[in-house]
């Protein structure tokens, strides 16, 4: 199932994509209007259930008549984790970290599929794109087993951690980079797991303005997905809809010394997922 959040000049609300339409949960009867909300008014069964309704409800609104946002727009926690692929430490002359480095994104910083990332006015030469692969949580999870993690997970979805490289370095906790306004975006859609191979075997890319510059695959991560969660969930309480982005591998623009421009168009391609694609503006 491929969850979204689109505004179809309504406002925001969830729907279930179907094909190249998207059908409103709201009119399957759901409890909720935000996807957020659904996923924690509704077991996975229950979830199921909604998409399975949806695959009979006719076709829908066009995906071209609607603007997709991110999908989780509000979600409680962002964490991202820095260093988390060898690759992409061994470019950077990292030693391998021996537990997971996250940082914290905020709400602000989310844009979906086809929204602008605005190059900030102060800082504009240095800024960077990270293909990730993101998972977004359904059930809460605390102190849980890291066998059992991948059950306390939604869904997948494209992720980039935009960062201005020169902002992020000044100060070691990297946010100051990485928190900015349009710098995560995200999706096209939340992908549930049920549609998805093995998440510790899915290829990355990136591309910007059609060329492939990052390329990598999920089975280089330092520290699982459910390792990852497991970790996390020793320290904090993850809730439904926490978004929490996994690294990304080699090939950064910093690494090339080549950033990204206005005008230039970025794409951020996870096998099972789609292609999550970006235009980058000028402030």
């Amino acid at each position: 199932m491929r969850l979204v959040t689109y505004d179809d000049g309504s406002g925001a609300q969830a729907g279930i994509q179907i094909g190249e339409h998207v059908i409103c949960t709201a009119a399957l009867g759901a409890p909720a209007r935000s996807l957020r909300a659904l996923l924690e008014a509704l077991s996975p069964p229950d979830l199921a259930a909604l998409g399975e309704r949806a695959q009979s409800a006719g076709r829908g609104t066009p995906l071209a008549d609607v603007r997709l946002l991110p999908p989780v727009p509000d979600p409680q926690k962002i964490i991202c984790l820095g260093l988390n692929y060898r690759d992409h430490a061994a470019e950077v002359g990292q030693p391998l970290p021996g537990a997971p480095m996250w940082f914290a994104k905020f709400a602000n910083s989310l844009v979906g599929h086809e929204a602008e990332i605005v190059l900030p006015s102060t800082h504009p030469d240095h800024v960077d794109y990270e293909a990730e692969l993101a998972v977004v949580i359904g059930r809460s999870a605390k102190r849980i087993d890291e066998q059992d993690a991948l059950d306390h997970i939604a869904g997948a979805m494209a992720f980039n951690d935009v960062s201005a490289r020169d902002l992020q370095f000044e100060n070691p906790l990297w946010t100051a980079g990485k928190a900015l306004d349009t710098f995560a975006p995200c999706g096209p859609a939340l992908v549930t797991l049920d549609e998805l191979d093995d998440l510790q075997a899915l290829a990355l890319r990136a591309k910007v303005n059609g060329k492939t510059v990052q390329e990598g695959t999920t089975a280089n991560m330092i520290f699982s997905v459910a390792a990852t969660i497991a970790w996390l969930s020793r320290t904090m309480t993850l809730l439904p809809g926490d978004i929490i982005a996994t690294g990304t591998p080699a090939g950064v623009g910093a690494a090339r010394g080549s950033f990204l421009r206005a005008g230039d168009s970025v794409e951020i391609e996870v096998s099972g997922i789609g292609t999550l694609r970006n235009r980058v503006r000028a402030p």
